[in-house]
């Protein structure tokens, strides 16, 4: 039996340990925080992403934490819209989806799924050496142990990424601005919309619906260079953000005072990963590690849970030879990566504009786009661009998977 270890306990962590041990092989998940992280911003499952979380039977269980959003709406510094996107306005193809879930909770009901997966939390992987036959991973506890071979599904500062392939900077673009994410009790009843506040300098003051009506997930976002700060130290983090953010109208000062007291504050880069190759010998890279368009592109989730399933598939038909396995995957999945990473139009310029005439006119454009002139090219427009992948059944539902992969690869 083929051992895999998995660096991270998120998204595409949690969903390949499900599907390896569904086709017969032994992983073991290394997370480096203590435990299961909650909170989280919104994310969405749409299209081919829909379809795997559905094999995973998570849906029933998704319907049940689903966070129903209509729409995104702009507004000003004194609270008055000055323009409204609703769902329906791109099909569920637009920033709000038709399913919506909180990340923490999508991250809980799949490490539930993979209950029958060994998980080490408060540990990482501090070296990596490759041989013939295997991987030998020293632990940041000390403990050393080989494997077959080792995922990082560990995100965009990946460390397996860093271990085996390279220093971050060779595929990490900064993209020009920061976000910070936390939950404060809701200023407003958001009437189940997503309301951004944008002043000038490019800074976004957003509102996400929460599961529970009485909070709010919140969005400050900013353009700027790339920051030197401790991503250990969350005071320090937190004292940037309110020093970016101070003396600014809307709901800030409501926003500032749930900063100071938010137990899930999360600041990182808007940033792309490109990495040309996803593996290297024994190591493969899943999701935000090894392809990331940005918070801007969105589908990081989808990507996760498709580049997941493809990655365990297509181990199960190689059965297990991961020279085979690992550049099928890339294969079946450039495509779709390539597609599901393009920024929408005019990027971090266009969503955060530096000046008040460039506010406005975002908005105007927006206004315009979603008139009823508008709304039947829009939705034209928005599903006109199926998912660019053929997404194999790799036969879970036939008998032993492994063996009917294997007969069908002859």
């Amino acid at each position: 039996m083929k051992t895999v270890l998995i660096s991270g306990g998120g998204i595409a962590g949690p969903a390949l340990a499900f599907w390896l041990r569904r086709f017969g092989f032994a992983p073991t998940i290394v997370e480096v925080a203590p435990g299961p992280r909650p909170g989280g911003q919104t994310v969405d499952l749409r299209g081919v992403s829909r379809v795997v979380a559905e094999r995973m039977g998570l849906l029933p269980a998704v319907a049940e934490r689903q966070v129903h959003e209509r729409g995104l709406v702009y507004v000003k510094a004194d609270g008055r819209t000055s323009a409204t996107m609703h769902m329906e306005a791109l099909d569920g193809a637009g920033p709000v989806a038709e399913i919506e879930i909180l990340r923490g909770d999508l991250a809980e009901l799949l490490t539930a799924a993979a209950s029958d997966v060994e998980f080490r939390y408060g540990d990482s992987i501090a070296a990596l050496e490759q041989d013939a036959d295997g991987i030998e991973v020293t632990f940041a506890s000390g403990i050393r142990q080989r494997f077959d071979l080792v995922v990082g599904a560990d995100g965009v500062h990946s460390r397996v990424r860093r271990l085996a392939f390279g220093p971050e900077e060779e595929f990490v673009q900064h993209l020009g601005g920061y976000t910070s994410y936390f939950t404060i009790e809701s200023p407003e009843d958001l009437d189940d919309f997503m309301k951004i506040y944008t002043a000038p300098g490019g800074r976004w003051v957003a509102l996400r619906p929460d599961r529970d009506p009485r909070y709010a997930k919140v969005l400050l976002s900013f353009r700027s260079p790339i920051l030197s700060y401790d991503r250990r130290d969350v005071d320090a983090q937190k004292r940037l953000v309110r020093e970016r953010f101070e003396g600014l109208g809307w709901h800030t000062p409501r926003v500032l005072k749930g900063l100071d007291a938010a137990d899930d504050f999360y600041l990182d880069t808007t940033s792309k990963v490109v990495v040309p190759d996803w593996s290297r010998g024994r190591v493969a890279l899943v999701g935000d590690a090894g392809y990331c368009g940005s918070p801007m592109a969105g589908h990081g989730t989808a990507l996760a849970l498709v580049g997941a399933y493809v990655l365990a598939g297509e181990l199960a038909a190689a059965a297990g030879d991961h020279t085979r396995a690992f550049p099928a995957y890339q294969q079946r999945m450039q495509a779709y990566v390539a597609q599901r990473m393009e920024l929408p139009p005019g990027g971090l310029k266009m969503a955060m504009p530096m000046s008040a005439f460039g506010i406005a006119y975002r908005d105007f454009v927006l206004r315009v786009m979603t008139s009823k002139v508008m709304s039947g090219a829009l939705k034209k427009m928005a599903g006109g661009t199926p998912d660019a992948i053929d997404l194999p059944d790799y036969s879970v539902q036939r008998g032993d998977p492994l063996r009917v992969a294997a007969e069908e690869a002859e």
